[in-house]
């Protein structure tokens, strides 16, 4: 879901506003987001931004991590995916962190659609932290495209 959403966001960018990204590459990103996680867990959200010094340590735990990951690759595999791992463009990086966090709140919605009022909480954080993030595509998408994850399929087909 990361990953469609990320390409959502990057096609918005590129279609909609004009930027210069490809949304395969940031797709693609996404999809191995979370790969270094397989060496060192995953790390709660308030933990990780807890304070400057745990949050950059964890970069470091992360960016060994990926590395590792990426030796584990037969040599002529290694550059396709350390490119995916170690994805150095902040605008990427942006969409992508942007994009699970999206789909942390769609978790949410779909868990309050179901009735289970556990996410409340939840739901008003990640909503926060999505138009605190300030990214012209997010919040089109968040305007044109997040009110239909709250409809019924009945709904849906209107």
């Amino acid at each position: 879901m990361v990953a469609v959403l990320a390409h959502a966001l990057a096609v918005i960018r590129r279609d909609k506003f004009g930027g210069a990204i490809d949304p395969g590459h940031v797709a693609a990103v996404a999809l191995y987001h979370d790969a270094p996680e397989i060496f060192t867990g995953d790390l709660p959200t308030p933990v990780k931004y807890a304070n400057p010094a745990i949050q950059t340590a964890y970069k470091a735990v992360e960016a060994q991590a990926a590395a590792r990951l990426t030796a584990m690759l037969p040599p002529e595999l290694q550059p396709a995916y350390a490119a995916l791992l170690g994805e150095p463009d902040p605008a990427v990086q942006a969409l992508v962190k942007a994009a699970d966090k999206l789909s942390a709140d769609l978790k949410c919605l779909e868990e309050l659609k179901a009735g289970n009022r556990e996410f409340q909480s939840a739901a008003r954080q990640t909503r926060q932290a999505l138009e605190d993030y300030r990214l012209p595509e997010l919040d089109y998408f968040l305007e044109h495209f997040l009110p239909a994850f709250s409809l019924t399929l009945d709904e849906l087909q209107g």
